[in-house]
Formats: structure tokens, C-alpha cells, sequence
């Protein structure tokens, strides 16, 4: 176990001006409060916080974030207080210890709406000091490296988070270092077969390369001396997971693996970095293709590279990155190198402890913490985040220039929203190096895109399934409840105005500002849209504006009135009704043995539709009836699980019309209106407009403001079927109107 002054000394190795009395004061509170406590695998407690500050001497961090993580476990598994802490070292070091301590106490993975909030209070924490994220990744590290003593049951639940959340969070924010060796220990306990497997491999093709390896480390070294260039050149090996991966995303062996092996160039300056690039690229040719300059276009997480790849000495593939010293730390150490001591200010006891927030690291994890303002829900939020987590990046640009960095795989909807959410929901197609394009082409490094607006537009639900960035997706979702609820908002004030207009009254939404609390709303928009939807009931807002109002419409219409009013609409509408019970009518170009001419069914067999009806266009199955015939389903059908079991009785039948006899076929629809009257008229003149036929109508109540009903339609076919759906849904008296699929 590491004492007190080796502590110190490791500090100040990097930090001369080290505060002694902080981290001796730290390192004694801490020893004494964790006392005789024992750890899994029988060290004494406190090895563990002070291994976690050991790994954060290895990050250059200061002697307050390392007094944070000699602290981390006290107020949580010791007799400490927060009060206790805040006199002794101070509120705000107090405040980063309760912190850990209350993201430790959600420390659980076993369900997801945990491992989500987990997170979600992770990336706010951070966003508030980032030392918890460093005192949190090395608390994490320390715990896996450790991993062995802990119970079987656990171990796997333990790797799993950490390859889903630590490690990529870790990437994300630069510290790769920490990222590989998470994903290492991770990979070992989550398939352990294949880490014994990748790992022998690597081994014996290292050992069978060795030769290689000095000899091109030595031709680079000679080079970079011949042109006066000041270089340090280093072999690297691909570390097992990232082996593992890449072999199951692209189903590679490992002969077909061309970059196990690498090679760092690191040079003082950028200046030198492309020297070196110069001279590599002077000297052995290019792979085409391979060749990606992160200096100028650094990534998310401020990493910046050279990476290139080129046929080397032995006429072999050698890949290469060169980078400065000071992008060697930041590639290593991510935002733990961005620390910066000041002389004055943002003290802890006399300790700066600064980090810089103009970062893209940062920037990445401020549009983040913004979506959790936005207020999506723990497991939209998780699932979002970790998309943007694992994804690699392509580099775009605006038609003025600006950069936008997205993730791979990502659409011109995605560049949309990663410009403004504004510009996203008004998308209505896009350039792509000039030229028109899909909205949902795949986007390439270098990109200039172009975005179409239309203030009349409303992002399509279905682009949720298409985009690729957790932004793109939480504002489409956000703008898909805004149109329902608008939608259903001004279905609402059209029910309301009518049910004022009975008793003689004008409706306002003025009116309902006094009576929110009564109907237990927060504002008058949630009334109307909940009067539209059916929670609320227009008589319960009457009563509410007025107190002594009395409903006095008549709830039930005896079966003669109902016909009588039936009469009346197709009368007036010119329609043809078949009220149930009535003899079928037949048209004059209907076969009269009611077969329809479906090719794969044989003439002679009677051919029937199924209750829902089928229209062409639907794909069908046939089931044969013994004795009956055949019956023709569409195959959304649920009424045919029934015969998952008969596969005999399946025939399969595709339309075939014939374009000069004209005839209708069966649709069953359900539509729900408004409970007023004329609804009903209004209805029956859309269907007759669209040359449509109404079978059969049923009518069900299911709410004081609402009537269902169930319509049995004969259309031409399912365009014909999907226009009259539309133009229902946009009248006014229509609150729903859909197809009903068994």
C-alpha cells in the first residue's frame, strides 16, 4: 500500500508547487475513517481510494481532484458527514464527495431504467466539475482491475455496464488510455473464450513479427534523421477487444486484418508533423483512401492525428499516425490534459484545480445535458446517448463553411438537427455537394450540405426510425407529440364550441383560465387536449365554467329514429346503404356466382372475403373452407394465426383484374367523430365524394363527445382505400379514422 510522502512525491513529480497539507490531511482522514474496514478480497479498505489517487497521479491531475478520490467512500461507507467534510476541506470539495457518493449508491445494473438514471445523474454531475468524471473512471478502473473478488453473480452485470457506459464514455471524453484498458478487462469477463483466443493470437503474430516491426521502426527513424526531422517513432499493437470487434463487424479473419500493427510518429510541433507526413509520402506510396488529417479537423473528443497508411519497406501495409507531444497527452489523457493552474481564483484550500470548458469534449457533452432538459424520458435518453457513444464520426460542412461533426451512418436529417433543432423540423430536402438527394442518404467525410426548408412542415414520425443521432431523434419525437397534440387541441376547441353553442353560450379559451384547477390541468392548451382526445368530457368543462349548467342531450336514439335519420343522410347524399340483415345487392358486372377472378385460385372453387375485406393492392393469402370455398385474407390479417397450424389449407393468390371491369371491393374502416349533430352527414358526403359505397354502418358510443363507428366500404382499390382515409381524417367532424385489420 502506497504511504503518505510517496503519495506526495508522485505529485510532485509533475507539480512542484504541490500543497502538502491538503493531501496529508486527505490521506489521514480518510485512513482513519475507513479504520479496519476489509475489501473483497481482504486488502484493507482504504487501498482502494488511494489506488484510485495513484491512477490519477498517472493523469498529471492535481492535489484536489486527488484529495476528492481519497475522500470518494467516506460519507458513504464510513461514519463521515458532509458537514464534517465541508468544515475540514470545504464546500465545495464536500460537494463533489456527496456527489460520488450518491452516483456510488446508484451503482446498479440490473435494470435499465437504473442503469439510465445512473447516467443521466453521471453526465449531469460532470457538466457541473469534471473531476467527478476523472475520480469516477479511475474509481471504475480500480474496481475492475479488482474484479476477480468479486461474487461470480455480479462480475457480469459489473463488465457489461462498463463496456456499454465507462468505456465509451471514457473514449468520448479523449482518455483513451482509460477507454482500452476498461474495454480489456471487460472483454475478459464478458466472453472470456474469445479473449483467451484473440489474445494467444496477438501474441504469437507479435512474436512472429518482431524482426518486422524493428526494421520499419528503424527505416522511419533513418528517414526522419535524413530530412533533420526530430521524431520519436514507437510500434503499437491493436488491443484484443478493438481486434475482436472489427473482426465481427466486418467478418474478417485474422490474415485479412491489415492494422494490427501501427506505428506513432510523435514530433514537437505541428509544423513538424507535416514535414514527417512529407517526407513518409516522398519516400513509400500512399494507400488511396487511407489518408485522414484530424489536425485540421480535430474529432468530438479533441482528438488530432495525422493517419495514414502506407505500402512500407518490405512492400507490406504499414499503418501510421503522427501527432505532436502535446496531442500524445491529449489522446492519452482526453480532458484531464486540459487542466489549467491558475494563480489566483477557483481555489480548493489554496489548490487551483481549473479545467477548461472550451473544449469539444465538452461541447459534445453540453448538447447532451441539453436533452435532458428537453425532458426525455431515462431509457429514450440511454439509448440516445449510447448510439452517439459508440458511433464513429464523419466531418461535414455548411455552404458557408461551418463544421458539423456527426456520427457515421448519419443523413442530411441528422445534419439538419446538428445545425438547429429549428432547421431540422423545417427540412424538406437537401443538397449534397450540390446536387438534390434523398433525405436518407449516408453522408461522407467532407460533405458540403445544403438544407431545404418549408415553415409548413412537420418532421414525418417515421424519420425517428431513419436518423442516427440522439439530437435528430428526441426533437423529432418532441415535435411528433407537439403535431398530435395540436391536432387534438383543435378537435378539442370544436367540440367545446359546439357544446357552448347548445346552451346558448360563446366559447373562448378565456373562459377556462379560472377553471384549471378545477379540471386539474396545468394550462388551457392540456384541456383542449384532453377534451379532444376523450379524457375530458365537454358537459365536466361545462359544468366547470358554469356550475349550474344541466346536460339536457339526449343520450340514446331509439333504433326507429336512427333509421329514420339513416333515410335521410343517404337520401341526401345519394347513396346506397345495406342496413344489416337485408338481401346482399349485386352489381351488374359481378360474376353471379360471387367468385372474383383472383389468379392462383381455381375457377370453379366460390371465393369469399374475409369480414375486414380485401382491396387490391393488399398482398392475400387464400384459406381454403372444406365445403365452402375459399376465403381471401389480406395478410395483416391476425384472423390468420388461427390457421398457423394448417399450412395445407394456405393457397397462395395474387389480383388479377381486369383494368375494363369495374368493381368495388370490401374495406372495413372505424371512424370516430364528433357526437353532434351532422357528423354523421358529413361522414357520408366524404365517402360519397370519393365515388366510394358504404355496406354496412354500425354505431358504438364510447364517450359523451365521441361515437364510434364501424364501416363496412366497397372502393376500387387500396389507393382509392388510403385517399378516402385521408380526406376522412381531415374533416373537421372526424376525430380518428383508420383501417380495422380483423
Amino acid at each position: 500500500m502506497m504511504r503518505q510522502y510517496e503519495l506526495v512525491e508522485r505529485v510532485q513529480r509533475y507539480k512542484p508547487d504541490v500543497n502538502e497539507a491538503l493531501l496529508n490531511k486527505a490521506y489521514v482522514y480518510a485512513m482513519q475513517k475507513h479504520g479496519h474496514q476489509k475489501r473483497a478480497s481482504g486488502d484493507p479498505y482504504f487501498s482502494h481510494p488511494l489506488e484510485v489517487a495513484a491512477i490519477l497521479t498517472e493523469m498529471h491531475m492535481d492535489e484536489a481532484t486527488i484529495a476528492v478520490a481519497l475522500l470518494h467512500d467516506t460519507i458513504e461507507d464510513t461514519t463521515a458527514t458532509r458537514a464534517e467534510i465541508d468544515e475540514l476541506f470545504g464546500p465545495e470539495m464536500g460537494k463533489l464527495v456527496e456527489g460520488l457518493t450518491k452516483l456510488k449508491k446508484l451503482d446498479l445494473v440490473s435494470k435499465k431504467a437504473e442503469q439510465a438514471e445512473n447516467l443521466r445523474k453521471l453526465l449531469l454531475a460532470i457538466s457541473e466539475d469534471v473531476r467527478v468524471l476523472l475520480v469516477k473512471l479511475a474509481d471504475r478502473l480500480h474496481n475492475m482491475r479488482t474484479l476477480d473478488h468479486v461474487p461470480e453473480a455480479k462480475r457480469l452485470r459489473i463488465a457489461e455496464e462498463t463496456m456499454d457506459i465507462y468505456a465509451p464514455l471514457a473514449g468520448r471524453m479523449g482518455m483513451q488510455g482509460m477507454r482500452e484498458e476498461l474495454e480489456e478487462i471487460a472483454f475478459r469477463f464478458i466472453n472470456p473464450e474469445a479473449y483467451r483466443a484473440v489474445t494467444a493470437r496477438l501474441a504469437e503474430i507479435f512474436e512472429r513479427n518482431k524482426g518486422v516491426l524493428s526494421e520499419i521502426e528503424m527505416a522511419l527513424s533513418t528517414l526522419f534523421d535524413k530530412y533533420a526531422i526530430k521524431a520519436e517513432v514507437k510500434s503499437r499493437q491493436k488491443k484484443p477487444w478493438s481486434v475482436f470487434r472489427k473482426m465481427e463487424a466486418k467478418a474478417l479473419s485474422f490474415e485479412q486484418l491489415s492494422d494490427i500493427f501501427g506505428f506513432r510518429v510523435v514530433v514537437d510541433t505541428v509544423e513538424d508533423c507535416y514535414r514527417a507526413l512529407g517526407a513518409i509520402h516522398t519516400t513509400w506510396s500512399m494507400v488511396p483512401g487511407r489518408f485522414k488529417d484530424y489536425i485540421s479537423t480535430p474529432k468530438q473528443n479533441d482528438y488530432r492525428s495525422i493517419h495514414t497508411t502506407i505500402v512500407g519497406p518490405s512492400r507490406q501495409r504499414v499503418e501510421l499516425q503522427i501527432r505532436t507531444y502535446q496531442m500524445n497527452k491529449i489522446a492519452e489523457y482526453g480532458v484531464a490534459a486540459h487542466s489549467i493552474y491558475k494563480d489566483s481564483g477557483g481555489k480548493v484550500n489554496g489548490t487551483a484545480h481549473a479545467i477548461s470548458k472550451e473544449t469539444n469534449a465538452y461541447a459534445w457533452l453540453r448538447r447532451t445535458i441539453e436533452q435532458l432538459a428537453e425532458g426525455d424520458n431515462p431509457e429514450d435518453f440511454l439509448e440516445n446517448t449510447k448510439l452517439e457513444l459508440f458511433q464513429d464520426q464523419v466531418f461535414c460542412f455548411t455552404p458557408k463553411g461551418m463544421l458539423i461533426a456527426l456520427p457515421r451512418g448519419a443523413t442530411p436529417i441528422d445534419f439538419a438537427y446538428a445545425v438547429h433543432t429549428d432547421v431540422g423540423d423545417t427540412c424538406v430536402g437537401a443538397k449534397v455537394n450540390g446536387r438534390i438527394m434523398p433525405l436518407m442518404t449516408e453522408l461522407k467525410n467532407g460533405d458540403e450540405v445544403e438544407i431545404i426548408r418549408s415553415k409548413a412542415q412537420v418532421p414525418p414520425a417515421a424519420w425517428e426510425s431513419v436518423v442516427v443521432t440522439g439530437k435528430a431523434r428526441s426533437a423529432i419525437r418532441r415535435a411528433t407529440k407537439a403535431a398530435i397534440r395540436k391536432q387534438y387541441s383543435g378537435l378539442g376547441v370544436r367540440i367545446l364550441e359546439r357544446a357552448f353553442e347548445r346552451s346558448g353560450k360563446t366559447f373562448t379559451k378565456e373562459s377556462l383560465k379560472s377553471v384549471l384547477h378545477r379540471l386539474a390541468r396545468k394550462d388551457i392548451e392540456d384541456v383542449l387536449a384532453s377534451v379532444g382526445r376523450g379524457e375530458l368530457a365537454s358537459t365536466d368543462v361545462m359544468k366547470a365554467v358554469f356550475p349550474d349548467y344541466k346536460d339536457e342531450r339526449v343520450t340514446l336514439v331509439a333504433p326507429k329514429q336512427r333509421e329514420e335519420g339513416w333515410s335521410k343522410i343517404r337520401n341526401a347524399a345519394g347513396m346506397l346503404f345495406q342496413i344489416p340483415g337485408r338481401a346482399a345487392r349485386k352489381d351488374k358486372d359481378q360474376p353471379k356466382d360471387g367468385a372474383v377472378p383472383i389468379r392462383g385460385v381455381r375457377g370453379d372453387l366460390p371465393v369469399r372475403f374475409a369480414p375486414e375485406g380485401a382491396v387490391p393492392g393488399d398482398r392475400i393469402v387464400g384459406i381454403v373452407q372444406p365445403g365452402t370455398g375459399i376465403t381471401i385474407y389480406p395478410i395483416q390479417s391476425p384472423a390468420l394465426q388461427a390457421f398457423d397450424d394448417q399450412p395445407e389449407r394456405w393457397i397462395d393468390v395474387r389480383w388479377d383484374i381486369d383494368e375494363r371491369t369495374k368493381e368495388r371491393f370490401p374495406a372495413r374502416v372505424s371512424v370516430t367523430a364528433i357526437n353532434a349533430p351532422g357528423s354523421l352527414a358529413d361522414i357520408a358526403q366524404v365517402v360519397a365524394s370519393n365515388d366510394a359505397n358504404i355496406h354496412t354502418l354500425s354505431m358504438v358510443r364510447t364517450a359523451p363527445d365521441f361515437t364510434e363507428m364501424l364501416i363496412d366500404l366497397e372502393v376500387w382499390d387500396l389507393k382509392h382505400l388510403n385517399r378516402l382515409l385521408s380526406q376522412l381524417k381531415d374533416n373537421s367532424s372526424v376525430s380518428d379514422a383508420r383501417r380495422v385489420n380483423g
